[in-house]
């Protein structure tokens, strides 16, 4: 589903002569295609949960692109970065809100028992299992971090 509108935009692009999404989606469909390709040999299916995991990665590209030419005051390329990031996030799903993480994560917490900081990978990665592509990976880290801070210094009073 997600496929097809990816193609259905890209044609629209066309039609409007759209330079930036056209570049974008035309990027994007190459990701999609290698992807493909890499799928074929494995005698996998392209399924919606890859071409979102595609969108992620592209997205978080345009999103640490931007990042670093803001450090750099390259403010003209940070903007188009942003405006690419923008075209991209139309076709993820809806981001999680920190309470939302927040709740994830003290379930998870609760149900793993973690020993400590030392556990927070096992936390982490139950955490994005759930999440499913719906949150940031470096907002969550925050999140488990300070969750895990706050969960081991309540079990030591």
């Amino acid at each position: 589903m997600l496929l097809k509108k990816i193609e259905q935009d890209f044609r629209q692009a066309i039609q409007k002569r759209d330079v930036l999404r056209l570049a974008v989606l035309r990027g994007l469909k190459t990701a999609l295609h290698n992807k493909e390709i890499e799928l074929k040999f494995q005698k996998k299916e392209m399924t919606e949960e890859i071409v979102i995991e595609i969108v992620q990665k592209e997205a978080k590209k345009r999103r640490e692109a931007a990042e670093m030419y803001k450090k750099g005051e390259r403010k003209e390329l940070a903007d188009k970065e942003e405006k690419e990031l923008s075209i991209l996030n139309q076709y993820l799903p809806e981001q999680l809100s920190d309470d939302k993480i927040k709740e994830i994560v003290i379930k998870v917490i609760k149900a793993v028992n973690p020993a400590g900081p030392q556990d927070f990978g096992k936390v982490m990665g139950k955490v994005m299992a759930e999440a499913k592509g719906q949150a940031q990976g470096n907002k969550v880290r925050e999140i488990v971090q300070k969750q895990l801070n706050n969960f081991n210094h309540g079990q030591k009073k």
